[in-house]
């Protein structure tokens, strides 16, 4: 999910007008932060002879702000040395199983936990969590057909409970995410294999059905959560939401992570305690950690700069006028995180009917939306829309228009980030007014003389928008509804509350995953060096459904042939560049038929840190916790 863009603007010592956070979203494997999906430096044509070091020459490591005159005093060494780690998300998780996870904040409650077998370096290059050694051809890790990864995992790691990890909690981790009656989220990260086995205790092999060109696709950073099959084994499937055993184990899961988790109030807290068992020597060095949820950007800002309530505060999606008074009152107390990358605020349509009369058909995909499924509809929304106001009075440099949804490099250059490859509105980032008018009348809806909403058939031209609740976001809002009007659109606003947003809460009307509106807003991006797994969002078998716990992570309910044999080619693909042509055909049929209708392209990462926290390392591919585990803390 993220990164690429240094030509854009340079993240290294920004001021808070340069920064307003990536958003709370799904990672690319769902929509959203959080919250989701997976990709984009640089698409490798086959399998590297040596870690990816193609990412590495597109993606920029990540930064952060200045540190202070007087460097702090080292911290004490020792695992748990160090007293408790203050950690403040203003969406409150309410999972600690990724693979259930819809938003950021579950995915990086749960890391702190559960590890892959490698995580994403800054630079895009995969590095070794649970595996010994990352897979590639040279070391005979990948094979030279593309077919087979063969993963050599560390010999020492433990589950926190004392039992030890092998290569058949790897295999299971595939078995739990491959039954489609499972529902993970994560879900696109697991297809492709025509099997995944342990060949011996430390040793795992994927084979392909197809030679496939990103041997990472699988148990890499966010998607790739290892959980234990002593805990899991009787969850496969629809038990995995549903049965009591399943979900107290979703809430305490087991891990080979830092920390274990001592007490969890899913929206509230998590509070965690060394784990014993951790296999690094001497991590981590803090013996308890509190990941508070709730409240919101501003006040997360205010207790980390001001206050100094918490170490940490993620996502300071907050006014830069704002932001920078509290940053200079801090007076070096506080450090601003700030990494540019893929991250987009946009506006997803639903084409399915959320009308309530249709009761358990209810945005179904077999259910298509009355206003929506006209492509002229959509089209008229997206060239109504002001990118450049949103873009230049509420983000400032922290974010760029854009009328793409891939913004980065190799796959997309700088000029073409707005107006040069999908010009979705005039060249100042201004709407189209009048063209968006036209296409409304060829549609069939006019305005009568004397009123202000048009009409077809009777039925007036009305649409709801629900989003986050957030100042930016309710300030966006009010920007597209008038935008709206002016085109004869009327346009309702809900803003409802983060944490059931971004939640799998089947029995809550207000989910991302349920759609019970028009439109909605959120932020999400891709998070590893090739998106794969990100442009899976709005392949046809992914689209949510009560069937699928409204887990799938397409929840505009986007059905497209065209699209699904161009991403099945993608998975098959192992030129270079027809990988990357076949990216943007994806990308120019969404912007195309405005499933997608993407606004700004932010700043992946706008976070607040105690300034004698050691060791954050601002990360545009993987979670913002990927590496908690060295954090320390001075006197």
């Amino acid at each position: 999910m993220k990164q690429g863009r240094l030509w854009l603007r340079v993240a290294s010592g920004l001021s808070a007008m340069a920064i307003l956070a990536a958003c709370g979203g799904a990672p690319a494997t769902q929509a959203p932060t959080t919250a989701p999906a997976a990709p984009a430096t640089q698409a490798p044509a086959a399998a590297p002879t040596t870690p990816p070091a193609a990412a590495a020459t597109t993606a920029p490591a990540a930064t952060t702000a200045p540190a202070p005159t007087t460097a702090p005093a080292p911290a004490a060494a020792g695992r748990g040395a160090g007293g408790t780690l203050r950690i403040l998300y203003w969406q409150a998780p309410v999972t600690l199983n990724p693979h259930l996870a819809v938003g950021t904040k579950d995915f990086d409650a749960g890391r702190l936990i559960l590890e892959p077998l490698a995580a994403m370096g800054t630079d895009g290059t995969p590095v070794p969590v649970l595996a010994a050694e990352v897979p590639t051809i040279e070391n005979g890790g990948v094979s030279e057909d593309l077919k087979t990864v063969t993963w050599k995992l560390k010999t020492d790691v433990k589950w926190s409970d004392g039992s030890a990890f092998t290569a058949d909690d790897v295999v299971f981790t595939y078995t739990y995410c491959a039954d489609e009656k499972t529902a993970c989220t994560t879900n696109s990260a697991f297809t492709g294999a025509e099997s995944v086995e342990a060949v011996d205790p430390a040793t795992v092999r994927i084979t392909w059905t197809d030679p496939n060109p990103y041997p990472y696709q699988m148990f890499v950073a966010n998607n790739g959560a290892i959980l234990q099959k002593a805990q899991f084994e009787n969850c496969v499937g629809e038990k995995a939401a549903t049965d009591s055993a399943c979900q107290a184990a979703n809430l305490a899961p087991i891990g080979t992570g830092p920390y274990k988790v001592t007490d969890f109030k899913p929206g509230d807290v998590a509070t965690y305690a060394v784990n014993e068992n951790y296999h690094v020597a001497d991590q981590p060095f803090f013996k308890e950690v509190q990941f508070k949820g709730g409240g919101d950007a501003t006040s997360a800002a205010r207790a980390v700069f001001q206050t100094g309530d918490t170490d940490y505060a993620w996502n300071l999606q907050v006014e830069a006028q704002v932001l920078n008074q509290l940053i200079e009152q801090s007076a070096g107390k506080g450090k601003l995180l700030a990494v540019p990358g893929a991250a987009v605020e946009r506006l997803h349509l639903n084409l399915a009917n959320p009308d309530p009369t249709l009761g358990d058909n209810r945005s179904e995909p077999n259910q298509p939306h009355p206003i929506l499924s006209d492509v002229k509809v959509r089209q008229a929304i997206k060239l109504a829309v002001d990118r450049g106001t949103i873009a230049t009075q509420l983000y400032g440099p922290a974010g760029v228009a854009t009328c793409e949804i891939i913004v980065t490099e190799p796959y997309i250059t700088a000029s073409e980030i707005f107006g040069g490859r999908n010009a979705c509105a005039t060249a100042d980032g201004k709407p189209d007014v009048e063209a968006a008018k036209k296409l409304l009348d060829e549609a069939g809806w006019t305005l009568p003389e004397g009123k202000t909403v048009r009409e077809k058939d009777g039925k007036q031209l009305i649409l709801t928008y629900q989003t986050t609740i957030n100042p930016l976001r309710q300030r966006t809002q009010a920007i597209v509804k008038q935008n709206l009007a002016e085109v004869g659109i009327q346009v309702n606003l809900r803003a409802i509350e983060a944490a059931v947003f971004f939640s799998s809460d089947a029995g809550n009307p207000d989910t991302l995953g349920k759609f019970y509106a028009d439109i909605q807003m959120f932020t999400n991006n891709y998070d590893q060096p090739d998106p794969l797994v990100y442009m899976a969002t709005w392949i046809s078998s992914e689209a949510a459904s009560k069937e699928n716990g409204w887990r799938g992570s397409n929840d505009s309910r986007y059905q497209n042939p065209a699209y699904d044999a161009l991403y099945e080619e993608y998975t098959k693909t192992t030129d270079t560049a027809k990988r990357q042509e076949l990216v943007m055909q994806m990308n120019d049929i969404l912007i195309q038929d405005a499933v997608v209708i993407p606004l700004v392209n932010r700043n992946q990462n706008t976070s607040g840190y105690n300034a004698k926290l050691q060791g954050v390392t601002g990360n545009p591919w993987d979670s913002e916790m990927w590496n908690v585990a060295t954090w320390t803390m001075a006197p």
